[in-house]
């Protein structure tokens, strides 16, 4: 805690659970997408919900940046919100986007989405990963960026009416819907359908939006916890390793009721069971009580600050070094092949880190400066 009561600036539990969930996603779809170590399959066959685990990252890091100046100003400075979060998102994800189109030797399944859908982060709807399975895992990026836009302006709705303290029932109410949404879906789309089973519960259930809202909603609550019920949230934060402890339990739990993916009760119950479980780990990483929060790693705080290049060009970068090493008779399944694919996929995001990441944010860093100044002149001269 800072002498204010506010939580330290740099959060090194947050770096933690980045870098757990960048590794969780790596293991998951070097698994299941190319040639792999048989002993990585106890890694990788839960891998898939570290996805998750940055939804909720996403939604306490927007929602805090946002509630920040509600609490302080009674506003949202919208025009900095869209700019800080166009800096940091766009400028990789479009180079990569253009590496896809532009370079076919790249990709790893068999094609791409239409260029539109990448341009409007609408490819997460509608997606078929049997015609548009190359770089399919923009959908959830595609389901954040929805997130980014639609929050600032829900908010804004929410303090002209003056009762911002009241979107704790919109929580509610969008969580349960999530329930109930895919619990429809399952019963009268899914089940309905005569094609390959599994593809189609990737398609109407996993990749839209309106189904996947759990873990950005969970992380959002959190930060409604902690600026607008500080007498809760300062008990909760007080029993850090126990607030852990709970969220490993809830999240294992998961593991059970997931065993069957297609299934209605993982359908239903597994997407919020899942956000609940790292919500509890995210919020027990914000306590300094908690040894997540104590405990400081290079390591952890680097892997951490690459792993959205590393999120974006995983895939390529695994393809293109399989394809390239067996050429030295490496063979594409072994430990020394999947060493070798780390060691690149690291290499590839540091370069995209120091020559896109870097710069833009420090032009974002200086636009944003003049727009400060430009605001207090503006106010002066009133």
């Amino acid at each position: 805690m800072n002498k204010d009561g506010g939580l330290s600036h740099k959060l090194h539990g947050l770096d933690h659970l980045r870098a757990f969930a960048i590794t969780f996603v790596f293991f998951f779809h070097y698994g299941r997408l190319f040639p792999h170590p048989e002993w990585t399959n106890t890694i990788s066959t839960f891998g898939w919900s570290g996805v998750d685990l940055f939804f909720v990252l996403s939604g306490y890091l927007i929602a805090s940046q946002l509630f920040k100046t509600i609490v302080t100003q009674n506003k949202i400075l919208l025009k900095e919100f869209f700019i800080k979060r166009f800096f940091r998102i766009i400028p990789i994800y479009v180079f990569v986007v253009a590496i896809y189109f532009l370079l076919p030797f790249t990709h790893e399944r068999e094609a791409l989405a239409p260029f539109w859908k990448y341009l409007t982060f609408t490819q997460n709807i509608g997606l078929d990963v049997r015609t548009q399975g190359t770089f399919s895992h923009a959908w959830s990026l595609c389901i954040e960026e929805q997130f980014y836009f639609f929050l600032p302006l829900i908010l804004l709705l929410l303090i002209s009416f003056k009762s911002i303290k009241k979107g704790f029932w919109i929580l509610i109410a969008l969580f349960l819907f999530g329930f109930f949404i895919r619990y429809y879906t399952y019963q009268n789309i899914f089940t309905n359908t005569t094609d390959v089973s599994w593809l189609n519960w990737y398609k109407w259930i996993y990749y839209p939006t309106w189904t996947r809202l759990d873990g950005l909603l969970v992380g959002v609550s959190i930060v409604g916890l902690l600026e607008f019920k500080p007498n809760i949230s300062g008990k909760i934060l007080n029993y850090g390793n126990l607030v852990f402890v709970i969220g490993v339990i809830v999240f294992a739990t998961t593991y059970f009721v997931c065993a069957d993916a297609e299934s209605l009760l993982a359908t239903v119950l597994g997407f919020p069971l899942v956000a609940i479980g790292y919500g509890f780990i995210v919020l027990s990483a914000l306590s300094p009580k908690c040894f997540l929060y104590k405990y400081e790693s290079k390591i952890t705080a680097k892997i951490a600050s690459l792993s959205y290049g590393i999120y974006l060009i995983h895939k390529i970068v695994i393809h293109v070094t399989q394809n390239g090493f067996s050429k030295f008779k490496i063979e594409d399944s072994s430990n020394v092949m999947f060493l070798i694919c780390i060691a690149t996929v690291f290499i590839a995001s540091l370069i995209l880190n120091e020559t896109i990441e870097k710069p833009f944010l420090k032009l974002r860093k200086k636009i944003l400066k003049k727009e400060k100044v430009g605001i207090k002149e503006t106010a002066k001269a009133a």
